[in-house]
């Protein structure tokens, strides 16, 4: 695996990483408010969504990078 492949891998884990934390935590709080309840289960749902985020950005970020590369091509 070659140097920039491990970047990419590295920084699709600390993306989906960050995002399924931001977004497990938001859409649960407006789902249950910011009550006790929801901050038992942030946790919960982070955990089940972080490996689905993941899984997820290998295949939708090949696709991104492809239209990203066609919408800026001069």
């Amino acid at each position: 695996m070659t140097n920039s492949k491990k970047t990419v891998i590295l920084a699709q884990v600390f993306i989906s990483l960050m995002m399924a934390f931001l977004m497990s935590g938001i859409m649960s709080m407006i789902a249950l408010g910011p009550t006790h309840l929801w901050l038992r289960v942030w946790p919960q749902q982070f955990l089940l969504a972080w490996p689905i985020a993941f899984c997820l950005s290998l295949v939708v970020s090949r696709l991104a990078f492809a239209l990203s590369v066609r919408l800026t091509r001069g």
